[in-house]
């Protein structure tokens, strides 16, 4: 599975094992998978101790994955936050800005969306419609 980035089509460099969110072990580090319709409630209490979250976007048209991003971030969550599942390369530039680090997605949606078209959205910051229309950005 390809991992997105600014840089483009990465490897996946991440060797931890992943627990759902619901089923937090009593110690850490922590790897954490987030349903698009979790409570974030247990896992907000435990963030200092959470090494990478992963949050499901079961839809490409669910953006309930953008919301859990900037509450994980509002919240003070500093670590790496990675989306996976349905995300489309039109969608990259929103979960940069929504705080993802980068977006997991399968091999059939690689071979229809290829590099250059996730290469294409890499420069998030500078074409939100916040600039297009000559103002700056405060967070």
């Amino acid at each position: 599975m390809p991992i997105v980035t600014d840089r483009g089509f990465a490897p996946d460099d991440l060797n931890h094992g992943f627990t759902p969110s619901d089923t937090l072990p009593a110690n850490g580090p922590l790897a954490v998978d987030v349903a698009s319709d979790a409570d974030l409630t247990p896992l907000l209490a435990r963030l200092g101790e959470t090494s990478a979250i992963r949050v499901d976007f079961p839809s490409f048209a669910d953006g309930r994955g953008f919301s859990i991003a900037r509450e994980l971030r509002r919240a003070g969550y500093i670590g790496r936050l990675r989306a996976r599942g349905h995300v489309i390369a039109d969608q990259y530039a929103m979960a940069r800005r929504s705080g993802f680090d980068e977006v997991e997605i399968d091999d059939a949606l690689a071979a229809r969306q290829p590099e250059d078209q996730w290469l294409a959205r890499a420069d998030w910051q500078a074409h939100d419609y916040q600039a297009r229309l000559g103002r700056l950005r405060t967070g």
